[in-house]
């Protein structure tokens, strides 16, 4: 019951939120100096009585405020509009987010899979050889930007040929069976959720170590090993329990930072996701289909901060003491 009060409560407190979003995503991207017509105009076949629909259709006609209002009335009555290019928004927006929920989802469960084991290996190996490799590593997958390891890994897969390049799945994809679909999609996944689990992981894995480090230095875990306590339960039944509540935390920063990271790499592997979407539309100053697209990443940004933290509500009894004083 608590959890359904503290979900009602949060959803009432994003409103704000989701409105200060549209406002300034609006009137940012009406002041671009972009044309949302430019191409049409270009077009010597395509007549002035045509583009005075098109500006009429788009309100481009009246002023930014009136535009804003007319744009907010639709999407709370759940009419997304239509794109520059006629089509349908919701269409558009249906193809892309369940892709990009796809990376994402198979991203940060890579990660953490590898990421938490990782860091709880190098705490407790402190100032090993193996920790001084691991950080290294990390220090190295932090610093390369997610937009130049994905051009390298996309030359990679041009010079070797062992991956597809673009796209989610091949043209035959129809024609495979059940194991061969799994296996065209794998292929085609592979190297954007490489690109995002490398960067992902090296940030992942240092918090990890921090957070145990801190954690075995603690005075009840110096009790417990002085109890007798073998390494094992030290570690894993009184250090972990501690260390990894702060990391659930993060989840829903990591969400947000994968959405934002992802977007760079879909375009340079023209992968069919959300955050390819947002640019292109951004490009061709696509009024409806940037903010449809940016209320949907808002959305999604909010409801993976959410689940981290019901899921530390759930684990964490201190979490569940503080919100019921509330």
């Amino acid at each position: 019951m608590e959890i359904l009060k503290y979900i009602l409560k949060r959803t009432l407190q994003v409103i704000p939120l989701m409105i200060i979003v549209s406002v300034i995503s609006f009137f940012i991207i009406r002041l671009a100096p972009i044309d949302p017509l430019a191409e049409l105009r270009l077009n010597p076949s395509i007549s002035q009585e045509t583009l005075d629909k098109e500006i009429k259709r788009l309100n481009l006609d009246k002023p930014i405020a009136v535009q804003y209002f007319s744009w907010a009335k639709s999407f709370i009555k759940g009419d997304l509009g239509y794109t520059s290019a006629g089509e349908r928004v919701s269409v558009k927006l249906k193809e892309r987010i369940p892709n990009t929920l796809l990376l994402t989802a198979i991203v940060i469960f890579m990660t953490w899979l590898v990421g938490v084991p990782l860091g709880i290996a190098a705490a407790v190996n402190k100032e090993t050889a193996f920790d001084r490799l691991l950080t290294v590593v990390s220090s190295i997958g932090m610093a390369i930007p997610s937009f130049f390891f994905a051009i390298l890994m996309l030359m990679f897969a041009v010079k070797t040929g062992w991956f597809p390049v673009g796209g989610l799945t091949s043209y035959y994809y129809n024609e495979l069976g059940f194991w061969g679909k799994i296996l065209d999609l794998a292929k085609h996944l592979a190297l954007p959720v490489l690109v995002l689990f490398t960067i992902s992981l090296s940030g992942l894995q240092r918090q990890m170590r921090a957070n145990m480090l801190e954690v075995l230095d603690s005075d009840y875990v110096k009790f417990a090993r002085a109890k007798g306590l073998s390494e094992f339960k030290v570690v894993f039944k009184h250090a972990l329990r501690n260390a990894v509540n702060p990391m659930i935390t993060l989840l829903g920063f990591e969400f947000a930072g994968l959405l934002s990271g992802a977007a760079l790499t879909e375009y340079v592997f023209q992968y069919p996701g959300l955050g390819r979407l947002i640019l292109e539309a951004v490009m061709k100053s696509d009024i409806n289909l940037v903010m449809a697209s940016l209320m949907m990443g808002t959305i999604m940004l909010i409801l993976g901060n959410l689940l981290a933290d019901i899921l530390l509500m759930l684990t964490d009894p201190r979490t569940r003491k503080t919100q019921e004083a509330k």
